[in-house]
């Protein structure tokens, strides 16, 4: 038994104008909007959407304004300093603005987007030789070690690094996007604006499996989301996750 990650979602109050940016931003298209959700997805080369060895984005409609910095962001890649200046400025006359959280004099640029989601343009790194625009989601943690071991459990992606602070799993089988946990000061002040969500392969079962990662740390989750097919839970460090029903 096993869950994999399949999706990134993000919480929106214009899920279609959000979409719209993001699509733009990485280059991506829009392959599913209803009121419910809109999906932000690449091909691969064999014509599968979601294969491609990074995750959809999925925007859904919330009331509520951003209020407090994420606790969960993307980082998107260039290959040369020339890239990462003209992906920031194409970012912003899509939109996205300069932000200043406090990340001093670093080599990577800083944005909000047009809802205030936080993301990073980051400078070349070999490290993310591979990815298709996102080069990572990055979740903050007071224990990025310990919650990485979660991770590799719930996600079924592999632990490649992991040192004083920091954290950083990888797909099992390809070069591509990467999820990353970082230290970061200051606990949960509120829900989580953007969040993964795990699937249980076919034939696997979606309450063992919830189960399982209760067994691992996670725990249910009330964030009002009323009767669903899916549970939600939460991570060792308090990050919300859905499990979706098998697939």
């Amino acid at each position: 038994m096993s869950t994999r990650l399949v999706s990134v979602v993000v919480d929106a109050q214009d899920p279609d104008s959000l979409a719209a940016f993001w699509a733009a931003a990485l280059q991506w298209p829009v392959t599913y909007s209803d009121p419910d959700e809109v999906v932000v997805e690449i091909e691969d080369q064999a014509g599968h959407w979601g294969d491609a060895g990074t995750v959809p984005l999925v925007f859904v409609p919330v009331h509520e304004p951003k209020a407090v910095k994420n606790r969960v962001h993307l980082d998107l890649v260039s290959s040369s300093a020339e890239e990462q200046a003209t992906t920031v400025e194409r970012l912003l006359d899509l939109g996205a603005r300069h932000i200043d959280i406090g990340q001093g004099d670093v080599p990577w640029t800083v944005l909000a987007d047009p809802e205030g989601n936080e993301l990073c343009v980051l400078e070349p790194r070999v490290d993310y030789a591979g990815a298709e625009r996102i080069a990572a989601v990055v979740l903050d943690s007071t224990d990025p070690v310990a919650d990485a071991s979660f991770w590799q459990a719930a996600s079924g992606w592999r632990i490649d690094h992991r040192g004083a602070g920091y954290a950083r799993l990888r797909h099992p089988d390809r070069a591509a996007t990467v999820l990353e946990l970082v230290s970061a000061p200051g606990g949960k002040q509120a829900k989580d604006r953007i969040h993964v969500d795990l699937a249980p392969y076919p034939g696997d079962d979606l309450d063992s499996e919830v189960a399982r990662l209760s067994g691992l740390g996670a725990q249910r989750t009330d964030i009002g989301q009323g009767d669903t097919s899916w549970e939600v839970l939460s991570d060792p460090g308090g990050h919300e996750f859905c499990v979706l029903t098998p697939r």
